[in-house]
């Protein structure tokens, strides 16, 4: 109550001009913050003249940080018409003066890290005269690592115009820095570590990879983790130290698919039909386009107390899954109608019991 009483206080002893002054910095404010978007979108088209729509100025890098700019503007115009009615001392315009510069530096690290991506024009004439055969994965890496830098380097800035000396604070965090030392050392190694598999590509964004119990479709690749979708539709983050020290299963590099079946035949079929069996099954497997014929073996491979096992192998051209289970059943299909078309039953495991009288 004792606050709001002083300030009716000071507002009674104002002049006619004071409050004039004040409305009409409230009003620079107020103008610059609604119109802060036509101004942003008028800055863009004087910037970039080839681009007409607003629906497109609107989606540039630099749109929201010339909106906040020109806001910002509107604040700092209106405490300086009212540094002069209210007796704004020069220690209070000084902290105003270190706050705007600190937000324009945060503005500009924003605009300079929104154009810092695999979409933007610039970027992409500047790859591809630099490097056009730059793959996109570790294009996207080596944005990330620069939008990175620049945040950094408007982190020392601000600390910079906040009056603090970046060589003694370096030299004066002493246990706190080897504190900090070792609190980074994962971030640091999974920074390595994805950047060994940028430069060692096992895997890129969209290949199905295994490692140890997770399986799924890699989405993004940061500097902290891989982001991989399950089968069950489920998001894993594997630190990406883990997956450069480890082994990983890259599905989606097969070339061929291996297909094995195992038939275990009856102990009392005839030898004249095992070979029959035999020899037709191979001949199927030839003329199916999707097995590749150097691949094929068909052989009676084991005898078991149930029955002799035929071992079916051969690779498939069918790499994707669902049509490798779609080229596998027909297989299936076709071995069963050749065992039904020479009486040839399959065994199963059983067990004979004698019971002497």
């Amino acid at each position: 109550m004792g606050a709001i009483q002083n300030l009716i206080d000071m507002l009674k002893t104002l002049q006619k001009e004071q409050i004039l002054d004040i409305i009409f910095a409230i009003l620079v404010y107020f103008l610059f913050r609604f119109a802060s978007k036509n101004l942003a979108c008028l800055t863009i088209k004087i910037l970039k003249p080839k681009i007409k729509k607003k629906s497109e100025i609107k989606q540039t890098a630099w749109y929201k940080p010339f909106v906040a700019l020109y806001i910002l503007l509107g604040a700092y115009i209106g405490i300086m018409i009212l540094k002069k009615p209210l007796n704004i001392n020069q220690t209070f315009m000084q902290y105003v003066n270190k706050i705007v510069k600190i937000v324009l530096i945060l503005i500009f690290a924003n605009g300079l890290s929104n154009n810092l991506t695999i979409t933007s024009q610039i970027v992409n004439k500047m790859k591809d005269k630099m490097s056009p055969n730059l793959e996109d994965n570790t294009f996207k890496f080596v944005l990330k690592v620069l939008r990175v830098i620049i945040y950094i380097i408007a982190i020392f800035l601000i600390v910079s115009e906040l009056g603090y000396n970046l060589s003694g604070l370096a030299a004066g965090l002493g246990i706190g820095g080897v504190v900090l030392t070792l609190a980074a050392q994962d971030l640091a190694k999974n920074i390595f570590g994805g950047l060994a598999i940028i430069l060692d590509r096992p895997f890129q964004v969209g290949d199905w990879i295994e490692f140890n119990e997770f399986q799924g479709i890699v989405e993004d690749i940061t500097f902290r983790s891989t982001r991989v979708r399950t089968f069950e539709n489920s998001v894993v983050n594997i630190p990406n130290a883990n997956l450069a020290n480890g082994s990983i299963i890259n599905w989606s590099r097969m070339e061929q698919r291996r297909n094995k079946v195992n038939l275990c035949i009856k102990l009392d079929t005839p030898m004249e039909k095992l070979l029959i069996v035999q020899k037709r099954i191979k001949e199927m497997l030839m003329q199916h386009d999707e097995v590749i014929d150097d691949t094929i073996i068909v052989k009676y491979d084991e005898i078991t107390d149930n029955g002799i096992n035929l071992m079916v192998y051969g690779y498939t051209n069918s790499v994707d899954y669902a049509s490798f289970l779609g080229e596998k059943e027909k297989i299936n299909l076709k071995i069963l109608q050749i065992l039904r078309e020479e009486n040839v039953e399959l065994a199963y495991d059983t067990k004979s019991i004698v019971i002497e009288k």
